[in-house]
């Protein structure tokens, strides 16, 4: 497939280019990417591999440079020199947006300390694609790869149950029988979407009550991002004042009048004004 672009190396700059490739399919790129990709000097990829499959579809030719987690901070170096001598550098990932959950974070922050010039070429994201089909609150918080140890797993979750949001994570294939039976601990009550292969031949959105989770019998193919429904608030059934209540009726008591103590109390519960005034007034004459 060719797809002819006019020239626009005159308006980009020097510097260091974070350009969104695709997630799965090979169409999901936008012209400005695959114009970025063709005139800059060097393409830092994770995996060369992967990256000429998308590279050779569009006709690239600049030239490659493994940059992966293992060898991302060795490269650091070399690759500032390069962008000190004036040079266009793009950084991509093997799928979606680099530096978010993949290399990237390490060459990004030496840029900002040399001041050397950072873009964003935006396109696919496998976290907002997951939001946008969930149905959940499009207020979330992305956590990206859980730990690997358990005790450590645990705690993180902890940390993540009181958010009033939707939790977005990765977790690989081979991994996600081990996150179930945590899940289905911490998070009672709410919704949960797996999305799997998105964009690609054999997208699927499996979604379910986590009380009802059950393990996967075999192991899914693809790494998976999950997204799990916002914290469930629920409201005070009970038609009795709580011992909380009481305590602040006692306070406001002799401060302000009868009838703003109970309108503020009733607003966050179901108990009848009607008892609350009485019990106000109850307070009110102890005193």
């Amino acid at each position: 497939m060719t797809i002819k672009l006019q020239s626009q190396i005159n308006n980009y700059e020097s510097g260091l280019y974070l350009v969104s490739t695709p997630i799965g399919n090979l169409k999901d790129i936008t012209f400005r990417a695959i114009e970025i990709l063709k005139e800059c000097d060097f393409i830092l990829c994770e995996d060369t591999r992967v990256s000429k499959n998308l590279l050779n579809r569009y006709e690239i030719k600049s030239k490659l440079i493994s940059n992966h987690k293992f060898n991302e901070k060795k490269n650091a170096d070399k690759i500032l020199d390069y962008l000190k001598s004036g040079k266009i550098i793009s950084l991509i990932s093997d799928a979606g947006t680099p530096s978010i959950s993949d290399p990237g974070a390490i060459l990004v922050n030496e840029c900002v300390k040399k001041d050397i010039k950072i873009f964003s070429i935006p396109g696919p994201s496998a976290v907002a694609s997951a939001v946008s089909v969930s149905g959940f609150s499009e207020k979330f918080f992305f956590y990206g790869f859980f730990p690997e140890k358990k005790q450590t797993l645990k705690n993180e979750l902890k940390k993540l149950l009181d958010l009033d949001s939707s939790l977005v994570f990765f977790v690989s294939p081979r991994k996600i029988n081990k996150i179930i039976p945590e899940l289905k601990i911490f998070f009672k009550g709410r919704k949960i979407v797996f999305c799997r292969e998105i964009s690609k031949l054999y997208e699927e959105y499996i979604r379910e009550n986590i009380d009802d989770l059950q393990l996967f019998i075999k192991e899914p193919k693809g790494e998976l991002t999950v997204i799990i429904s916002e914290k469930i608030i629920k409201k005070n059934t009970s038609h009795e004042l709580k011992e909380s209540d009481k305590d602040i009726i006692k306070m406001l008591v002799n401060k302000i009048s009868l009838k703003e103590i109970t309108s503020i109390i009733s607003k966050n519960n179901n108990v009848p004004k009607k008892e609350i005034y009485n019990y106000c007034l109850k307070i009110k004459n102890e005193n």
